[in-house]
């Protein structure tokens, strides 16, 4: 039996749940580019299968060298890692230091999860999603301290953006105005790559200046090889030197940094997911709209929340059993549970199936 999944993309479980094979499903649960992986990508891989009788580069000297020329950072600022997942337990250690960790909930719940493994503080900052981001109480903690205030360079910060789950996108100058008020500040921006570089609102521009800034990035959403697992932090050499000397050694594997080299080359891959994302969201969007019961909150990232007036597990379950179509329940995040979901933008004929089944389901559960 499989277990509920706690991230989108379990197939394992929905196939269980669908009674189908997993390959039958048409995901939406997890926010993966449904353009890639570009050919060139999955070609580089092809050439460096003869790699695998040797271990990688320790030092990943290349990928490391690529991640700088295109972000325009030293090399020595750039960590390479097996993903997101690896890079924010790594975090956890560092931020098990501080007297406390603010995290604006609902989020990814990763942080939870590394935080806790390495026995670290954190507390969530309730936002509700239809309401302004509360800027305000992230710069003056006094309403949201327990009885001792906790010092600036006793404090640390996770922020992510684009938002996940909501998909809001964070001004640049908000987030750089919090960054004198916490000793260490972790900013996920896995999803800013679907923001055009006149549309982003990324911090990496910054990070020479803040050396207490932490900026997490993503190659396997947009370039859509989430199976290679691979990510990779920027931030001050002294941090990243920290990290590199608690991990194992070899963390990202010979296919993955081929993969990576390759995916800051497809300069003509990007504009062409710059390209179709906004109309295609902004469809989605509208026809999830019109649906009885249904809002879909705006959204600057790949995929959209949804709030449903029937709950969510219930819509999943027969979307699943009925149409062999897989969104992701809200029940992860605690500020959510059964009053949202969230589906991932995907192809125009993908996105009118979502909408035409789930027509029909809430069609059925209001006869």
């Amino acid at each position: 039996m499989f277990e509920r999944p706690h991230h989108g993309g379990n197939l394992g479980w929905a196939a269980e749940m669908a009674g189908c094979p997993a390959f039958s499903l048409l995901d939406f649960s997890a926010s993966i580019n449904p353009l890639g992986p570009p050919a060139a990508v999955l070609a580089a891989i092809e050439s460096a299968l003869p790699a695998l009788h040797h271990y990688p580069d320790p030092q990943y000297v290349r990928l490391r060298q690529a991640i700088a020329d295109y972000h325009h950072l030293p090399v020595d600022w750039i960590l390479p890692g097996n993903g997101s997942a690896e890079l924010l337990t790594l975090a956890g250690r560092t931020f098990a230091g501080l007297d406390c960790t603010y995290v604006v909930g609902p989020a990814f719940g990763d942080y939870g999860r590394s935080w806790r493994g390495a026995g670290a503080k954190l507390k969530t900052i309730t936002w509700q999603v239809n309401q302004p981001w509360p800027w305000q109480k992230l710069r003056s903690l006094s309403e949201i301290t327990d009885s001792i205030t906790i010092q600036p360079q006793k404090r640390g910060l996770i922020l992510n953006n684009p938002h996940n789950p909501s998909g809001t996108l964070l001004p640049r100058e908000e987030i750089l105005a919090l960054l004198p008020h916490y000793q260490w500040v972790l900013l996920d921006e896995a999803f800013m790559d679907f923001l055009p570089p006149g549309e982003e609102q990324s911090l990496v521009s910054h990070l020479e200046e803040h050396p207490n800034l932490i900026i997490l990035r993503s190659l396997t959403k947009f370039y859509r090889l989430p199976g290679l697992r691979l990510g990779y932090a920027l931030g001050h050499p002294d941090i990243l030197s920290q990290w590199q000397a608690w991990r194992d050694p070899w963390p990202v594997n010979v296919l993955a940094e081929a993969a990576a080299i390759t995916c800051l080359e497809a300069e003509e891959f990007r504009q062409q997911v710059w390209q179709w994302l906004p109309p295609a969201r902004t469809a989605l969007q509208k026809d999830l709209a019109s649906l009885p019961g249904l809002l879909p909150l705006a959204s600057q990232a790949n995929f959209l929340l949804v709030k449903t007036a029937i709950p969510a597990p219930e819509l999943q379950q027969e979307l699943l059993i009925k149409c062999q179509i897989l969104i992701r329940d809200c029940l992860s995040f605690p500020e959510l549970v059964q009053d949202f979901f969230r589906v991932a933008v995907r192809t125009v004929a993908d996105n009118q199936k979502l909408t035409q089944a789930l027509a029909t389901v809430i069609a059925t559960a209001r006869s």
